[in-house]
């Protein structure tokens, strides 16, 4: 398995922090005047946002930080293009893949030059809409049953260059919706829509619906999230082979770390060798 194998295995070996522990705990903050983490600030007076919008709610924790070095690995990967289409997603529900997601989205929109659409696929629980501070909207379901236009359903969020298409209303079959025709042609058009902006997707999880590994065959690239002392590693492992190694620009720990100062961490991406 490589270097993916290499990080499930770290994992293991780490020393999770208990979950009820994990809810008391808050972002550890760092002395820090940069301007982005200034801009954040203006940004998050202004909004409504969720909490779990870290980047926001505590742009000066190491949480936010660590959120940047993603972004870094992203923009300027070392052995393979720049992913501009990335499907996030977990092999539970409740492993924080909408809370990485959501950020993952933010922090790209923070930087100088990059647009950033973020999709709610995950029909069943959907939350980015909440987390952005909008009640319940139109989004894709409504798509991807002829109702309304691509154009109608983006929503602009108060973050500049970011957009958000929301999940809509729950359906009554999110699976055959989300494994149509449908969406495969409405993946295509805003890839091709959208080609000078990255196209995060909040993906449902992998164990409990087919719907992952369908919408991977669309995207560049694959983000991965794991949580501490929750996700057992064969599960990982049978998840990242059925979405495709390949695809997988790295694996999220989130739930515990070193130090314990943090209840999230992200420690380092790995890219499989060619």
């Amino acid at each position: 398995m490589g270097k993916i194998s290499d990080a499930l295995e770290k994992h293991q070996k780490e020393k999770p922090v208990p979950l009820d522990e994990r809810r008391d705990e808050s972002p550890v903050r760092l002395k820090t005047e940069d301007p982005e983490v200034r801009r954040a600030r203006e940004i998050s007076t202004q909004n409504k946002f969720s909490d779990s919008l870290v980047m926001f709610s505590s742009p000066d924790s190491s949480d936010a930080e660590n959120f940047k070095l993603l972004r870094g690995q992203i923009l300027f990967p070392r052995d393979r293009e720049v992913p501009r289409s990335i499907l996030v997603t977990s092999t539970f529900p409740g492993e924080g893949k909408t809370f990485t997601a959501a950020n993952l989205a933010a922090v790209i929109a923070m930087s100088v030059d990059e647009y950033v659409l973020l999709i709610d696929a995950d029909m069943r629980r959907a939350r980015i809409h909440r987390m952005f501070g909008f009640k319940n909207v139109r989004g894709l379901h409504d798509y991807l049953i002829g109702e309304k236009s691509f154009d109608e359903l983006i929503v602009r969020t108060t973050i500049n260059k970011l957009s958000i298409l929301p999940a809509g209303r729950p359906p009554k079959n999110p699976s055959e919706l989300l494994s149509s025709n449908m969406m495969a042609k409405f993946l295509e058009e805003a890839k091709q829509r959208y080609k000078d902006r990255f196209i995060i997707i909040d993906s449902p999880p992998t164990h409990i619906t087919a719907e992952a590994k369908f919408l991977a065959q669309y995207v560049d690239g694959i983000i991965f999230v794991v949580m501490a002392n929750k996700t057992p590693r064969k599960e990982a492992q049978k998840a990242i082979e059925a979405l495709g190694r390949d695809k997988v620009l790295g694996i999220v720990f989130n739930g515990y770390n070193q130090a314990r100062k943090s209840y999230y961490k992200y420690y380092e991406k790995y890219y499989k060798r060619k």
